[in-house]
């Protein structure tokens, strides 16, 4: 941990009342260098504006008088009880901000009875990880240029007691992320990407003059749907897919036997001047039928959001950035209030729209001036 920075507090501090409280307290626990990586986007950032802003300029439309005293935010998801709609993304390096990592965020998951979806690139093994988690726990996976390690990864989580697998695909380059660049991150020394420590060394490739470092260098290491396929037949746990928004590759995915699918554009992170997963999700909803499981990922602040990708075909959410946030402020503690706030957030919506239960959730607790 940088010493010119706060550490972890042991009790919310006064004034922290919802999500976005949390990135503001946040600047005082982490270096200015590795809170620029977290709370950067892509290029100029356009897509990271939009993602806010497009659940912002959606409505909803109350109906008054309902019995909500029945009501609950629990859920059955891919074969699985929820508490509550809301899972916590893969998100890299915990580490960055509290010095035990995905143990801490892990911790509050389980207590909030929360699926945490555990990242190929987390600072601490997965099975110490897993190990730590009472609620549901998935993996996941980024392909490697070595199938056989890439087959190793997948074994580990299956012994590890993982019950579904997220494979990330619109990450196989960084993306230009200029925030960071120009904040000087750089991953320190002791924060690595310990579940690929055993990962066996390549040849070099070596480039001619007239070849792109891109196209024949690193998207030589992208995975492609021939992969997926490879994937499927290898994998006893159920493969959702992270990072499509295009609903003809959401109709491929589901064709070929994928599970579900995350609508994400990577929270922005990526490629620039795309559209929201919330803007195509509707499209992609009525693309794949009403039974298809969908996972709305991209800047889910408060309960309001979460009703909103409910109402536009999403079955459950995932919440990236802020649990970073939460840990660098209160470690375990904080990710735990940080879960609690999305979860009463998203009661008091429901029962003030008059919709106690999920399933009484849709498109007619939107406005529309159609």
């Amino acid at each position: 941990m940088n010493n010119n920075i706060a550490a972890p507090l042991k009790e919310i501090p006064d004034g922290l009342v919802c999500i976005a409280d949390y990135a503001h307290f946040a600047k005082q626990h982490i270096s200015h260098d590795i809170y620029e990586y977290i709370a950067g986007g892509g290029a100029d950032e356009l897509t990271l504006q939009r993602n806010r802003r497009a659940l912002d300029e959606i409505q909803l439309l109350p109906q008054m008088l309902k019995d909500c005293t029945q009501g609950s935010t629990a859920t059955t998801f891919m074969g699985e009880s929820l508490r509550h709609p809301i899972l916590l993304a893969p998100v890299a390096f915990h580490k960055l901000v509290h010095p035990l990592g995905e143990i801490a965020t892990a911790q509050a998951a389980s207590a909030l009875e929360t699926t945490m979806v555990v990242s190929t690139l987390a600072s601490q093994k997965m099975e110490d990880i897993a190990a730590q988690l009472d609620s549901a726990k998935w993996f996941q996976l980024y392909f490697q240029q070595s199938r056989a390690f890439t087959l190793t990864l997948l074994k580990r989580a299956e012994a590890a007691g993982y019950t579904k697998l997220m494979v990330t695909v619109d990450a196989s380059l960084h993306g230009i992320r200029n925030r960071a660049q120009r904040a000087g991150f750089k991953l320190p020394p002791d924060v690595k990407a310990v579940n690929l420590e055993d990962r066996p060394e390549l040849p070099r490739k070596v480039l001619s003059a007239e070849q792109s470092i891109v196209f024949q260098g690193m998207m030589t290491e992208a995975p492609t749907w021939e992969d997926i396929a490879w994937l499927l037949q290898n994998s006893t746990l159920p493969i959702i897919l992270k990072g499509l928004l295009h609903p003809q590759d959401v109709v491929k995915a589901q064709r070929m036997g994928i599970a579900g699918v995350v609508v994400s554009n990577h929270g922005g992170r990526t490629l620039d001047s795309i559209p929201s997963a919330i803007e195509l999700l509707p499209r992609i909803r009525k693309a794949v039928g009403a039974e298809y499981p969908l996972i709305l990922d991209g800047a889910i602040e408060r309960g309001t959001d979460i009703y909103k990708a409910i109402a536009l075909g999403a079955n459950t959410v995932m919440v990236g950035r802020p649990q970073l946030y939460a840990l660098a402020v209160a470690g375990a503690l904080g990710v735990a209030h940080m879960l609690r706030i999305l979860r009463e957030e998203l009661e008091v919506t429901m029962a003030m729209m008059g919709t106690p239960e999920i399933k009484d959730i849709n498109t007619q607790s939107l406005y529309s001036d159609e």
